[in-house]
C-alpha cells in the first residue's frame, strides 16, 4: 500500500468487461520522486470504490488486496484500487509537499466525460 494524493480522473468508454461500472482515478503518490532506480510508477491509475475526490490524500493497495477491496477475487483486470481516503496524518519526518492538496504533476483533466 502506499499514501497518495488524488490528481484526476479517467474515463474510458472502450474497456475490460472487469473495468465496466469501476471509476477510475489518477493518483500521485505523495513519496515519489524523480529518481529513476525508485522503481515506481507514477502516477497510478487506481479503481475507486469508495468515492475519493480530486486533492484528497487516499491509500491505495495493489494486487490481490486492491482486487478484493473491489469485490473481486483476484482474478480482475486491474491492479490498484483505492482502499481508504485519509483524514490526516502524523509523519513529522514528511516534507511539506506531503500536505499540500495542490497536485505537483498538475491537473488531469478531459474534454468529455464517458462511462466508466
Amino acid at each position: 500500500m502506499f499514501l497518495g494524493r488524488v490528481i484526476g480522473e479517467v474515463w474510458a468508454t472502450r474497456k475490460n468487461a472487469d473495468l465496466e461500472g469501476k471509476r477510475l482515478l489518477v493518483i500521485e503518490p505523495v513519496d515519489a520522486n524523480d529518481d529513476p532506480a525508485n522503481g515506481k510508477v507514477s502516477p497510478v491509475v487506481a479503481a475507486d470504490p469508495i468515492g475519493a475526490g480530486v486533492g484528497e490524500h487516499v491509500i491505495v493497495a495493489f494486487g490481490k488486496a486492491a482486487r478484493v477491496a473491489c469485490g473481486g477475487d483476484g482474478d480482475y483486470a486491474y491492479e490498484a484500487a483505492v482502499v481508504g481516503i485519509v483524514d490526516d496524518f502524523d509523519v513529522p519526518s514528511a516534507p511539506d509537499s506531503w500536505r499540500s492538496s495542490t497536485p505537483r504533476l498538475g491537473s488531469v483533466s478531459a474534454s468529455s466525460g464517458g462511462t466508466n
